[in-house]
């Protein structure tokens, strides 16, 4: 059986993100903490390079997780903290076109300000080579509210030994799981929402070539 794959894509760039990753990685790792072997691999990336940003988002991957500012003034965008880097959802789209190949995880985890509005998810869906559970917000965040989700998130998908579900369901469960946790622990509404989402005819065009 092969292990499960977490794709770590640091596309905010600046300190508190790597924190925030930091954290992150902390938690997937200490699963595979006294274990001969890894139960779960880690792809981190942090990179200004718009191919090797691309390649990151388009790893086959049990859960693609992308940290940045999420910026729609024109089209949605991973944006950087100082506005250097932008990775439009409509430029990985030409890129899957032309590659005939594009996000390929059971969960996406758009990690960002206002990612899961309706112009977001309409603009993923043109990046999907399959049905995924996408993980957006739904107003703007700060890192005490990335932080008491994601913990709650892996937390519940690393328990999960996800035996007869697809990743798409695992993920759907874990983000259920971790909605709940996170309104116990804060007596508020949590921000981070999951829907179901599937390829576009676009990308559907384009895995036909």
């Amino acid at each position: 059986m092969r292990n499960r794959l977490i794709t770590l894509v640091d596309l905010g760039l600046d300190s508190s993100f790597d924190a925030s990753m930091t954290f992150v990685q902390s938690i997937v790792g200490n699963v595979n903490a006294g274990w001969n072997n890894p139960v779960i691999d880690v792809n981190f990336v942090r990179s200004r390079d718009h191919e090797t940003a691309f390649s990151a988002l388009t790893t086959p991957s049990t859960v693609l997780h992308v940290m940045a500012h999420g910026d729609h003034s024109e089209a949605p965008s991973f944006l950087s903290t100082d506005g250097e880097t932008q990775v439009s959802l409509g430029a990985l789209a030409d890129w899957f076109v032309d590659r005939q190949y594009g996000i390929a995880s059971g969960v996406v985890i758009a990690d960002g300000c206002k990612t899961g509005i309706g112009k977001w998810q309409r603009a993923i869906r043109d990046c999907l080579q399959d049905d995924i559970t996408y993980i957006g917000t739904s107003t703007v965040i700060g890192w005490y509210e990335a932080t008491v989700f994601c913990s709650a998130f892996y937390g519940a998908l690393i328990r999960n030994r996800g035996l007869g579900k697809s990743p798409a369901e695992q993920g759907w469960d874990a983000a259920d799981r971790a909605i709940r946790a996170y309104e116990t622990l804060t007596d508020a509404r949590c921000p981070y929402k999951p829907v179901l989402l599937t390829p576009s005819r676009r990308a559907l065009r384009s895995l036909a070539g």
